[in-house]
């Protein structure tokens, strides 16, 4: 599977964002209507001792959430560290990843932000326009936005809100567990994001998607 949009990887900060201000305009908010029968998981980690990272990308099959493949990729980080940027310190490895896959999914869901990013274009919108597949953003912490506390049943959410835009929900897949951050990646609507983020969690507070591929990485940076 190969990224159908191209561009440098090798860029200044100030065109970097420049460079996200144009592509964050391509965004889909609508759902594609294509029937999902794979969904992808990405993830990436860092060593501690050196400056490599491993990219994981994990294939499901959609219903039974069983794993289908798998596909690793060993690199080092040629973007520095900047908040709202990591997508270009991290996609690269994460294409790299995606060309190793055999079965094409039909959604992908990253450990990170997609709409709901200070140019509305985190990693998941990021992935989703290069690969020109549906995606979502689903992460752990927030990285820009304010929001009330949604109930403690599981499936409750509560807006998240930039400005006065809703950029994202904040939802709760588990009863009495935090509340994860879903937006927009691309081409998928936040009400579908938000189902299919619950649909992908019926045990635990992140979804098997990031599980599985956080479980990747995690054994083959300590297999090093």
């Amino acid at each position: 599977m190969k990224a159908l949009l191209n561009h440098s990887w090798n860029i200044s900060e100030q065109d970097a964002i420049q460079l996200q201000q144009q592509l964050a305009l391509r965004v889909i908010h609508e759902d594609c209507g294509t029937p999902v029968e794979y969904v992808a998981g990405v993830d990436v980690a860092y060593s501690k001792h050196s400056g490599n990272l491993v990219a994981a990308v994990v294939i499901l099959n959609a219903e039974s959430l069983e794993l289908v493949e798998s596909a690793t990729v060993e690199d080092t980080a040629a973007f520095p560290y900047i908040p709202g940027l990591f997508s270009f310190r991290e996609l690269p490895p994460v294409i790299k990843a995606f060309e190793k896959i055999k079965t094409t999914p039909q959604l992908v869901v990253c450990d990170g932000q997609g709409f709901a990013h200070p140019r509305r274009f985190g990693l998941a919108s990021h992935l989703g326009v290069l690969l020109d597949i549906p995606t979502i953003g689903c992460g752990k912490t927030r990285l820009i936005g304010d929001f009330t506390e949604p109930d403690l049943k599981r499936g409750s959410y509560s807006p998240l809100v930039d400005h006065g835009e809703e950029i994202g929900s904040v939802l709760r897949t588990q009863e009495g567990v935090k509340p994860i951050f879903v937006s927009v990646g691309h081409r998928i609507s936040l009400a579908t994001a938000c189902e299919w983020i619950l649909k992908l969690s019926p045990r635990y507070r992140l979804p098997e998607t990031t599980r599985q591929a956080d479980h990747l990485v995690k054994m083959v940076l300590g297999s090093n």
